[in-house]
């Protein structure tokens, strides 16, 4: 499966780009906040990548982070979201202001996102919700904390759910533990701290 393209941004469309990859030009959905990302046509680029195939269909879809794949992915397995409709709420709302929402319980905000019904929005934030704290791109359900993302911290976050604490438990104690110990902090530091927090 290809995961990540490096190349130069040859060209980009209303939700699509072509990023030229050594003379072969591949053609990526993208949210329009990824085309933002992505730069001016001619410079160079990066971006994620989540190869769909379907019975008459394979299709290429890109993220500036992989945090926005991860959440894309996601969606994607709750009923009813397809690879446009979760490119949509992608657009509508950051990775951020999704965690916020769906540990919150927010389905309005959700249903902002062009394609998404309240009904649909309810059933989004429904089956995400307790994993919400767990992925990264945003603070707690009380929105005071930044969500661990990528490296130590996520490797932490694993840890602790596999000793039993909840998602947003294990989400949150890691960020206190991270903002205690700096950006730099080891996953064994992290979880020794986090540990106390989670059990405070």
């Amino acid at each position: 499966m290809i995961a990540k393209l490096s190349g130069r941004l040859d060209e980009t469309g209303e939700d699509w780009a072509i990023v030229d990859v050594q003379g072969v030009g591949y053609l990526v959905h993208c949210s329009t906040k990824t085309l933002a990302a992505l730069g001016e046509v001619g410079e160079a680029c990066t971006i994620h990548t989540d190869l769909q195939v379907s019975e008459n269909d394979m299709r290429l879809l890109g993220f500036a982070t992989s945090d926005e794949r991860d959440w894309f992915r996601m969606l994607t397995q709750v009923q009813g979201v397809g690879s446009k409709v979760g490119l949509a709420i992608l657009s509508a709302l950051s990775t951020g202001e999704l965690r916020d929402a769906c540990a919150a319980g927010d389905a309005a905000s959700v249903a902002r996102a062009n394609g998404v019904g309240p009904k649909l929005a309810g059933r989004i934030v429904n089956e995400l919700k307790d994993k919400a704290g767990a992925l990264p791109g945003g603070g707690s359900p009380g929105g005071t904390m930044t969500a661990p993302s990528g490296g130590a911290s996520a490797d932490a976050v694993s840890a602790l759910e596999n000793l039993g604490f909840k998602p947003a438990v294990a989400a949150q104690a890691v960020a206190r533990a991270q903002a205690e110990l700096g950006d730099n902090a080891g996953e064994g530091d992290l979880i020794r701290v986090a540990l106390k927090r989670a059990a405070g």
